[in-house]
């Protein structure tokens, strides 16, 4: 009666089934464990930036390059701030939560003694960066060389003020803090890092930390979870298939041989 699972048509299907069904929880299994992996990377990173608000500051070359580890941690450094190229990044908020306030943050480079400047966000200021009313709230940093302590940034790779990086923003103001935003701009060489003091002077109000890269629960965090459901559903139907296959053919075998249905076998 089953003779059919012979032929090399049912070789094809049964091949392609044992062969499919294992991928399909593969890499669902894979994308799970993607997902947990961000789940712990996310826990870590917010142990981690528990345990710098409280921890000393360390030298800001001992904390570079600046990665998940790092990122958060509490960077000291020494120099003199040039106000001549203070910046103002537009279209930033404190948090995400609706109905916070619009505002800009304003960014001033310390001058350090190895030579590079350090983007340094001294604080946020709510309004638009565009209207001059707002912008004269913006205190003058402070004069002559100074240390300042603050959570320690990576450069950021996407332009929060809607604008493509490269032009449209007015002179003065910055879409995306990055030395590579930053070169064009002010005339010596900047660390690929930033630091957000935690001790802003009013009426700024200190910038909190971000998560690092990679280490929240993103979209693609989600995405991942999404795509493990899809694998399994994907196994479940191959083996759905299959089996629905198998009894049109089993059902069109024995009608076969009870001599219903003449050539009922060659049904697909």
């Amino acid at each position: 009666m089953y003779r059919f699972l012979l032929t090399p048509r049912w070789w094809g299907i049964n091949v392609f089934a044992v062969l499919a069904i294992p991928f399909c929880i593969f890499m669902g299994s894979w994308q799970l464990g993607r997902f947990e992996d961000r789940v712990d990377s996310h826990r870590q990173q917010a142990d981690r930036t528990a345990a710098a608000e409280t921890a000393v500051a360390r030298p800001l070359a001992d904390l570079l390059p600046v990665d998940q580890v790092t990122s958060g941690r509490q960077a000291r450094a020494r120099g003199t701030y040039d106000a001549g190229h203070q910046l103002l990044v537009p279209d930033r908020t404190l948090d995400r939560k609706a109905g916070s306030r619009p505002g800009f943050y304003v960014l001033t480079p310390l001058r350090t003694d190895d030579g590079k400047a350090l983007p340094v966000v001294r604080g946020w200021l709510p309004g638009d960066a565009d209207n001059p009313a707002d912008t004269a709230k913006v205190p003058a940093p402070p004069t002559g060389e100074v240390t300042v302590t603050g959570a320690l940034q990576a450069s950021e790779n996407i332009d929060t003020s809607g604008v493509q990086a490269g032009g449209g923003l007015p002179k003065g103001q910055l879409g995306m803090i990055s030395a590579a935003s930053l070169v064009n701009i002010v005339p010596y060489p900047v660390h690929d890092a930033w630091i957000t003091l935690g001790d802003s002077t009013a009426p700024l109000k200190a910038v909190p930390p971000a998560a690092a890269e990679g280490s929240g629960l993103d979209l693609k965090a989600f995405q991942n979870l999404g795509y493990t459901g899809e694998w399994f559903v994907f196994a479940g139907f191959v083996v759905f298939m299959w089996f629905r296959l198998f009894r049109r053919e089993a059902e069109a075998a024995r009608d076969l041989e009870l001599g219903i249905g003449e050539g009922a076998g060659e049904v697909a």
